[in-house]
């Protein structure tokens, strides 16, 4: 299983190569809080008002650019609901790639700063 600090310490590469079930379920446990659903990993952060969900929105933003990786995002008051999946993988018919554990393990660590 990698380590969340594996995890924080890499940056996304492009990759056509997507992980098999049995390596869906190790990184998933590494990014605790985060399901699997028809080849996408999700997440939903709830926040006191609409200020603090934007916030997190710009926070994250960096991350997601920076390492070319972006997710689908659904926001509202007080909510956002990321989603991520690897476009390019299974012949460009979408899945999990490191990638999307990646990014949700700096989304994590961004959270945990934010409220820490």
């Amino acid at each position: 299983m990698p380590a969340i600090s594996t995890l924080l310490a890499r940056k996304c590469q492009h990759t056509d190569i997507a992980l098999s079930p049995a390596d869906q379920a190790k990184y998933l446990l590494a990014t605790p809080g985060w399901t699997i659903t028809n080849a996408t990993i999700t997440k939903a952060f709830n926040f006191k008002n609409y200020y603090e969900t934007l916030s997190f929105m710009n926070a994250i933003a960096y991350i997601i650019h920076a390492e070319n990786h972006h997710p689908t995002i659904t926001l509202t008051n007080s909510r956002c609901l990321i989603e991520f999946t690897t476009h390019s993988v299974n012949g460009g018919k979408g899945g999990l790639s490191e990638n999307d554990f990646i990014c949700a393990a700096k989304i994590d660590a961004v959270i945990q700063q934010m409220f820490s």
